[in-house]
C-alpha cells in the first residue's frame, strides 16, 4: 500500500475553475479550497507558453528550464504587484524613446517579427547601431522613463533572444538612472530568456535603457527580437504583468478554506508540504496551516523573517509545543528558491521533522497535541488570514495517524 493511500487530504495541483482549487482527496469536496485574486494574471501553460487566466482562477504554472516545459504544474501564489511601464509590449510606441549617442544611430523598431512567449507573432525586432564606434560614448538605445520613489527597490525584467544565428553570443547591455548597481550586460542566444535586474532607486526619475554600447560588441549592428518588458517596485521579479497605455495592477493570490475537523486528525497525524519561496530577498512571514480558523491553535509550515529558513511550530493554546527551524546553515535545505519536502509528525509528546528525506534534529519528546475535533482548516494564511503563503506548491497533503522515520524518509524523498 502506497503512502499516499493514508492520506484525509491531498492537494496535487491539477484541477481549477473559478475561485476553486480541487484536491484529489476527499472526494466528496471537503479538501477543495477556495481561491480569490481580483484581476487577471499570467502563468506558463503547458505548452511552455505564457497565459492569461481570468480572476480569481488559480494558476497551475508550468516549470520551463532551458526551454524544456516540465511534466507537473505547481501552485503558483504571488503578492500584488504593478508593472509601471506604459507599452509592455509596444516598443514602437513614442513612450518608448529610440536615442542615440556618439557615432550611433537610433534603433530601428519593427512589430510582430517573430514568435513571442505568449506563442504569439508579436516579438520585435530591434537593431541596434554603432556607426562604427568603438568607445562606452557610441550607443544606439531604447529607453522609458518611469517616475518612481527615492530608496526604494524595483525588479526589472524582459524576454529576448538573437533575431538570427550571426546575432548568438552578442552582447546588450541594460542600465538606469538612478538605480544602484546601475547597469548589467546579457548575451544574446537563439532562444527566449527573461533577463532580469535588481537595483534600489537613488531618484524620483527611473530611465531605462536597452541599449548597444560601443564597448560591448566586435559588431557595428546587434539584432534582437524583445517581449514583456516589466517594472515592478518588488525585490523580486514576479510573473509577467501586460499593460497598453498604462501602469497595471495584478492583484494578490489567496487560497483557504480546504478541509473540516472530520478530515483532520487533532491529537496526532502527519503534516506533509513540498514547496519552493518565490525570494530569499522579501523576508516576510508566509505560512500554510492547519488550525481551527485562529492563530491560537495552529500547526504550521512557514517561510519567515529569516534568510533561507524553514520553520515548523505546533502552537496549542497560544503556547509552542514543539519549533523546528531548518536552515542553509544547518545543511537542512540548500535554497529556500528550491522545491523543498517537508514533513511533520505529531502526536503527543512525539514531534518528528523531515526534510527531503533526512529528519532535522531530534525527535521532541514534550509536548500537548490537540482535544479532538479542534483543527477544522487546511489554509495558505496564519489560520486567522493574515501571512498568506507567497510561493509555489506542488503537493500539500495531511495524514490522519504519525507516521514511522521509514514512512516520513519515503514521503520527503
Amino acid at each position: 500500500m502506497s503512502l499516499y493511500d493514508k492520506a484525509s487530504i491531498a492537494l496535487i495541483p491539477s484541477g481549477t475553475k473559478a475561485s476553486k482549487l480541487y484536491s484529489v482527496l476527499p472526494a466528496n469536496g471537503n479538501g477543495d479550497f477556495t481561491h480569490s485574486r481580483g484581476s487577471t494574471a499570467t502563468r506558463i501553460n503547458k505548452d511552455g507558453l505564457i497565459e492569461s487566466v481570468a480572476n480569481n482562477v488559480p494558476r497551475l504554472d508550468y516549470p520551463l528550464t532551458s526551454g524544456v516545459v516540465g511534466d507537473c504544474p505547481h501552485l503558483l501564489l504571488e503578492p500584488q504587484r504593478t508593472n509601471s511601464i506604459l507599452y509592455s509590449n509596444g516598443f514602437d510606441d513614442s513612450s518608448w524613446s529610440k536615442g542615440t549617442g556618439g557615432t550611433a544611430s537610433a534603433p530601428t523598431v519593427t512589430a510582430n517579427q517573430g514568435t513571442s512567449p505568449d506563442g504569439s507573432n508579436n516579438a520585435y525586432k530591434i537593431v541596434f547601431d554603432l556607426g562604427g564606434g568603438t568607445s562606452s560614448s557610441d550607443r544606439s538605445r531604447l529607453t522609458q522613463a518611469v517616475t518612481g520613489s527615492s530608496s526604494t527597490s524595483y525588479a526589472f525584467s524582459f524576454y529576448a533572444k538573437a533575431f538570427s544565428s550571426t546575432d548568438v553570443g552578442k552582447i546588450v547591455n541594460f542600465s538606469v538612472d538612478n538605480v544602484s548597481n546601475e547597469n548589467a550586460n546579457f548575451t544574446l542566444t537563439s532562444e527566449f530568456q527573461r533577463f532580469t535586474f535588481i537595483g534600489t532607486s537613488t531618484g524620483t526619475t527611473i530611465n531605462q535603457h536597452i541599449q548597444l554600447r560601443g564597448n560591448l560588441s566586435t559588431s557595428d549592428s546587434v539584432s534582437m527580437l524583445l517581449f514583456g518588458y516589466q517594472m515592478e517596485e518588488s525585490s523580486y521579479v514576479t510573473s509577467y504583468i501586460p499593460t497598453t497605455n498604462s501602469a497595471i495592477t495584478r492583484s494578490a493570490d489567496a487560497c483557504n478554506g480546504s478541509g473540516t475537523s472530520a478530515d483532520i486528525n487533532s491529537e496526532q497525524g502527519v503534516f506533509f508540504a513540498e514547496i519552493a519561496a518565490l525570494s530569499d530577498a522579501d523576508l516576510i512571514h508566509r505560512r500554510i496551516t492547519l488550525s481551527d480558523a485562529s492563530t491560537s491553535n495552529v500547526i504550521r509550515i512557514a517561510y519567515d523573517t529569516g534568510s533561507q529558513r524553514i520553520t515548523v511550530v505546533v502552537f496549542n493554546g497560544g503556547s509552542n509545543q514543539c519549533v523546528f527551524q531548518a536552515t542553509s546553515s544547518n545543511s537542512a535545505i540548500t535554497d529556500v528558491l528550491d522545491f523543498n519536502k517537508v514533513a511533520l509528525s505529531f502526536k503527543e509528546n512525539e514531534f518528528k521533522c523531515f526534510i527531503n528525506g533526512t529528519q532535522f534534529s531530534s525527535t521532541d519528546t514534550s509536548g500537548n497535541t490537540f482535544s479532538a475535533n479542534t483543527l477544522t482548516e487546511l489554509a495558505f494564511d496564519n489560520g486567522g488570514g493574515g501571512n498568506v503563503f507567497l510561493g509555489k506548491c506542488k503537493q500539500l497533503i495531511v495524514f490522519n495517524e504519525a507516521f514511522t522515520d521509514a514512512e516520513l524518509t519515503t514521503l520527503t524523498t
